[in-house]
C-alpha cells in the first residue's frame, strides 16, 4: 500500500543519506501525531504533479 509519502512533493532522495526524507520540518506535536498513527492526513502534503503546470498552460 502506497502512502501520501511516496507521491509527495516534499518527499526526495537524499544522496548523503543514500534514502528517502521529507524535506518539511515537522515541530513535536506534528511528530508525535505521526509517529503514533493519530494523524491520518498530512497537512503539508502536496502531489508531485510534474504535468500540472503543462495542463495549466493549454
Amino acid at each position: 500500500m502506497m502512502s501520501n509519502c511516496d507521491i509527495c512533493v516534499n518527499y526526495v532522495y537524499e544522496e548523503e543519506e543514500d534514502c528517502y526524507v521529507c524535506l518539511v520540518n515537522l515541530d513535536e506535536d506534528e511528530m508525535y501525531r505521526f509517529l503514533t498513527g493519530r494523524q491520518n492526513e498530512c497537512p503539508y502534503f502536496r502531489l508531485d504533479d510534474e504535468y500540472g503546470v503543462v495542463r495549466h498552460q493549454m
